[in-house]
């Protein structure tokens, strides 16, 4: 579960300035990371089906979110891609 604490840690890492909370950066960031933990409650839980509908509509938002992304800074994409560990 992707507590508070988790989630400011991870805004104040890809932030743009001090108050943002929004930018695709920090949106992508964060959904990496519930991605990151359901995928982890599922492998020990496989019969879960309604977490793993939660999981892929999460997917589906960050490939969006990605897509958006690149079109917009694609500079800045390839840098966020690297330090989160995504491929593409």
């Amino acid at each position: 579960m992707l507590t508070q604490r988790k989630k400011q840690n991870i805004i104040k890492e890809h932030q743009l300035h001090e108050k943002d909370t929004g930018s695709p950066e920090v949106q992508i960031a964060i959904t990496t990371k519930r991605i990151d933990e359901l995928a982890t409650h599922l492998k020990s839980h496989p019969k879960d089906k309604h977490s793993r509908r939660g999981l892929l509509g999460m997917v589906n938002r960050r490939r969006k979110l990605l897509k958006y992304f690149s079109e917009k800074s694609p500079l800045n994409y390839k840098k966020l891609i690297k330090k989160l560990g995504l491929k593409k």
